[in-house]
């Protein structure tokens, strides 16, 4: 879970100002603001999600309590290849997220066959990153979806219009199961390089290697 604080701080001549800062983890973020409060010129703090819903540091410290255990800090990563002359499709997922204040990584791919174009492609690796984050038990969570398909991210995140039947397909589906989980998205394009794991499994699949593998970073 990402997170910002705003918090208001007394100067010596007692002038009140106040103070944003970065984007961080929602561990580091409370030990930040425990530590402006010790100084005793910090009077209020709140805490600010991605979707900017704010909490309370008490209401902030009682919703990390009760997410310890559930999959957080979720973040994933997609990527479809596509074959042209044989039509058939190669998906690449990575999903990064903690449980337990420990980390973990799941990578998968998938040989899809008879898709009509890359694009198609990258829906349906989307798709089936929805699928894992269902039965990884992700409900009413934040999550960030990265990739280098900007027409997916922009079509999801309603900044480019879609026309295509096909693609209007997916984004109806993926839109029904995202609503159902309760999961608050944020699409961030990135670049092929910075993709380079989504990338490589859904090479992978269309060489016919397929990965599975879900890992605990931590250990």
């Amino acid at each position: 879970m990402k997170v910002w604080i705003e918090w208001k701080y007394k100067t010596a001549k007692n002038l009140v100002t106040t103070l944003t800062s970065e984007v961080m983890s929602a561990k580091q973020a409370l030990l930040l603001a425990n530590d402006f409060l010790k100084t005793g010129r910090t009077k209020e703090v709140v805490f600010y999600d991605e979707q900017h819903t704010m909490w309370t540091k008490k209401e902030f410290e009682k919703l990390l309590e009760e997410i310890v255990e559930e999959p957080n800090d979720i973040e994933v990563f997609f990527d479809g290849g596509y074959d042209v002359d044989t039509k058939q499709a190669g998906i690449g997922v990575v999903i990064y997220y903690t449980r337990n204040n420990q980390n973990f990584r799941i990578r998968e791919n998938v040989f899809i066959d008879q898709l009509g174009s890359n694009n198609e492609a990258e829906y349906a690796a989307f798709w089936q990153a929805v699928l894992r984050l269902e039965e990884l038990g992700v409900h009413n969570m934040p999550v960030q979806f990265k990739g280098d398909s900007q027409v997916v991210l922009n079509q999801l995140s309603g900044e480019w219009p879609c026309f295509e039947d096909e693609f209007n397909v997916w984004l109806d589906r993926i839109e029904e199961k995202v609503k159902q989980l309760g999961i608050r998205p944020t699409y961030t394009p990135i670049s092929r390089k910075e993709n380079k794991e989504a990338d490589q499994l859904a090479s992978q699949a269309l060489q016919g290697t397929m990965v599975s593998s879900h890992l605990n970073l931590s250990e």
